[in-house]
């Protein structure tokens, strides 16, 4: 055999072997392009022979549903007309007045509460207003979506509402369309002037703060918050993550990391990504303090993340119900030729304990165990997300003569009374039991090591 056959017997025997052995190689590729051209086929006979016309872009966008309903339920398509809002919501943000909109069994359209600092706020729209027209258009017996779509447009242009006050007072209300940003640090209750009341209790101070997601500013509007009560005395810390859907996984590992000063946060593996452990940094760690998470089965994600770690970490004690078990990894993947993006499952993330919170399917543990269950029924649950959205509200303007005459009251009796919430309840009396009767001292400098250990003794009958 002369040197130049052998040489190219050789090339054919490498390339044929490279072909099937490496990713997106040749026999990749044949597959790849088998499975398009069946596609494709499909496709042709249905524009050409189905009984009734198709719509094209539904038609691709269903085969594309079809692929991603093989995966979890948290990989999706988002086709390139949905991006904008799609990305909006992880950011936090959207383009409106600032408004919370509500349909009465009559159909009128009420003012659930307008998002503090919004142009909805500024221009005096107040919670329990009912409105009456859009630019001049009377709105009765339109579908609440129609109206949103009437109120909502590009962001500086103006907008009139014609609203009614609950005095019986209407008024029409100019104000122009911006980018809004959902607050999701709030506190106990709105004070007087529609701040904030991070008290749940006054003597001793026992702070509550809840977060509804974790968008990108998340954790620095709750360092804030924190550090602004420690100035003010706070002696214990309520975190509540109930009904927390998530969000970005950075900003969870950046909450835990503002409340221990060393140790694991969270550790991501994938088929075909690295393991990656997060650990907690000592700089920017805030001063040690009495702290429980709440959760209950709506916590999810990230929210799972903070609520595990610090459990895991002996910083805080997790009290509620079993949290829902989403512990995977999406990812943001854009298509080639501006044709939409996939939100797709890539890792699951571990606690330091090395559990598995994601619930996989015929999975009998999942979610965060709380270390003190507090059971509550689904009516219960109603009955806080409404007492909670009551207290958020932001406050109407009492007239001096309407005020009544309030008498002293002793310190020791000045502790807020808690709402009609067996969770937070429990988790008041455990953090006065802690800073009253263990009589915890606050250590100067920060760290993630209590004075004593964290099994707290379990009132009777207060706990399932």
């Amino acid at each position: 055999m002369n040197r130049e056959k052998f040489a190219w017997m050789l090339s054919l025997v490498l390339i044929t072997v490279l072909a099937f052995s490496l990713p997106g190689s040749f026999a990749q590729r044949d597959d790849d392009y088998s499975f398009v051209r069946t596609i494709v086929d499909i496709h042709r006979q249905i524009a050409a022979n189905y009984v009734d016309p198709v719509n094209e872009s539904k038609l691709r966008e269903g085969a594309i549903e079809g692929m991603m309903s093989e995966l979890d339920p948290f990989s999706v398509y988002v086709p390139e007309t949905q991006q904008e809002a799609f990305d909006s919501q992880l950011e936090g943000s959207f383009k409106g007045v600032g408004i919370m909109l509500n349909q009465l069994e009559d159909g009128r359209i009420e003012v659930v509460t307008p998002i503090d600092g919004s142009p909805a706020f500024r221009a005096g729209v107040m919670s329990g207003d009912i409105i009456l027209k859009v630019n001049g258009e009377a709105i009765k017996e339109m579908k609440l979506k129609d109206v949103v779509a009437k109120v909502a447009g590009p962001v500086g242009t103006p907008v009139t509402l014609t609203v009614q006050h609950l005095d019986g007072q209407v008024v029409d209300l100019t104000m122009n369309r911006e980018e809004i940003i959902v607050p999701t640090v709030k506190g106990y209750t709105r004070t007087a002037d529609n701040g904030w009341d991070y008290y749940v209790s006054h003597n001793p101070k026992i702070a509550y703060i809840r977060v509804t997601q974790f968008t990108p500013d998340t954790t620095d509007k709750l360092k804030t918050a924190v550090t602004g009560l420690l100035a003010d005395g706070m002696q214990g810390l309520i975190l509540d993550l109930r009904f927390n859907p998530g969000g970005r996984l950075e900003e969870a590992v950046q909450m835990v990391d503002l409340f221990i000063s060393s140790g694991k946060i969270v550790t991501t593996k994938g088929r075909n990504r690295p393991e990656d452990t997060k650990y907690a940094q000592a700089e920017g760690t805030l001063p040690w303090f009495p702290m429980v998470v709440l959760v209950n089965e709506y916590s999810a994600s990230a929210a799972e993340i903070v609520a595990g770690s610090l459990m895991d970490n002996q910083r805080a004690v997790v009290v509620g119900q079993r949290t829902y078990g989403k512990g995977s990894v999406q990812e943001l993947i854009p298509l080639e030729g501006n044709s939409g993006e996939l939100k797709l499952t890539v890792a699951y993330w571990y606690l330091p304990s090395g559990r598995l919170v994601h619930r996989k399917k015929d999975a009998t543990t999942w979610g965060v165990e709380p270390q003190i269950p507090v059971a509550v029924d689904p009516a219960g649950e109603q009955k806080i997300l409404q007492e909670r959205y009551q207290m958020e509200q932001f406050r109407r303007p009492v007239p001096p003569s309407m005020t009544q005459p309030t008498t002293a009251t002793n310190p020791s009796e000045s502790a807020s009374t808690p709402p009609v919430d067996p969770q937070l309840q429990q988790a008041v009396t455990i953090l006065i039991g802690r800073v009253i009767l263990q009589n915890e001292p606050r250590p100067a400098a920060a760290t993630t090591t209590a004075p004593t250990t964290l099994p707290v003794t379990q009132p009777a009958g207060e706990v399932e």
